[in-house]
């Protein structure tokens, strides 16, 4: 299979939008997806990029990307967060989230950072045993800790 691992141009957020939604259909919360087209390019294209994203392409079709932007580490400086790795389910098992990882990695060693990291949902076996195989460390006793839009107003309004 011919493939093109290249950074993503503001024409291509549509269909990296619909990645997003086909991810979030995949880890079972269908309707969590908020983001737009036009943020997506504000947020990634502007003056002060918020991301940068590599998409995977065949066929002139984005049927991957990865998503990254950086964190600074009060232990380690500068890191790199990958928020997203994602493949269209019918191209799964062809090597292109390998090829996309692999930019990724190949990416936060030339930005010069200390650390790449990522979170994976525990039931997701694939990847965990992907990423083990590739030397990345799971921090199990570690909790992810989000507070949402409504958890925010919350607080603020009990303060």
């Amino acid at each position: 299979m011919d493939y093109i691992i290249r950074d993503a141009v503001t024409q291509d957020m549509d269909q990296v939008l619909d990645l997003i939604r086909e991810l979030a259909a995949f880890e079972k919360e269908p309707d969590a997806v908020e983001v737009t087209t036009k943020e997506l390019i504000k947020e990634g294209f502007g003056d002060h990029p918020l991301f940068h994203c590599f998409v995977a392409e065949v066929d002139q079709q984005i049927v991957g990307i990865a998503l990254v932007y950086f964190r600074f580490s009060t232990w380690k400086g500068r890191s790199l967060h990958l928020e997203d790795l994602i493949v269209k389910e019918s191209m799964r098992g062809t090597g292109l989230g390998s090829a996309l990882y692999e930019e990724v990695i190949k990416y936060g060693k030339s930005q010069g950072v200390r650390r790449v990291e990522w979170v994976v949902l525990d039931w997701n076996q694939n990847a965990i045993d992907f990423y083990e195989k590739s030397g990345a460390k799971l921090l199990k006793d570690w909790y992810l800790v989000q507070m949402d839009q409504k958890g925010m107003n919350t607080f603020i309004a009990n303060l």
